[in-house]
């Protein structure tokens, strides 16, 4: 299981113009709602119902927002840089500049949780976040997880 298994050069934003949470979530799920086919707003309210139980902004500037729709036919991610960080409610109160997003059907609770700790694991790493945090663009972003998939596995 890799993180490249599940997200795709059109779900990578590198250069997010939202200034807020909910601007965060709706221009993330823009392109997962593309990918999937579902609608664009029922994908950011289950983010948003997620983000009323506690903020997934982990601090150290990363936030995974994540949740789970029984219409999605498999899991997806989706990735967000935003350059100037946003309030994202983070438990150290910093701003996020690297956003995860995690989208599961109802019946992959194994995987999402094993996928939010594969995802946790790599941000814990200082140089990988600063390798994304400077990403041009969605190729290097992809390039920079894929050497980090395949260290993991190592």
């Amino acid at each position: 299981m890799k993180i490249l298994d599940y997200l795709y050069d059109k779900t990578v934003l590198t250069d997010l113009e939202a200034v807020d949470k909910p601007g965060v979530i709706d221009e993330l799920s823009g392109p997962v709602a593309a990918k999937t086919g579902i609608p664009h707003n029922e994908i950011a309210k289950v983010l948003m119902e997620r983000e009323k139980l506690g903020s997934t902004g982990i601090g150290d500037g990363i936030g995974i927002p994540h949740g789970k729709l029984a219409a999605l036919e498999t899991l997806v991610i989706g990735f967000g840089l935003s350059r100037k960080g946003i309030d994202f409610e983070a438990m150290d109160a910093k701003p996020v500049h690297l956003f995860f997003l995690l989208l599961s059907p109802d019946d992959s609770t194994g995987l999402h949780l094993m996928l939010l700790a594969r995802i946790s694991r790599m941000l814990k790493d200082r140089k990988f976040r600063e390798s994304l945090a400077n990403a041009k663009d969605s190729e290097d972003v992809l390039r920079i997880i894929g050497e980090a998939d395949a260290a993991d596995d190592a």
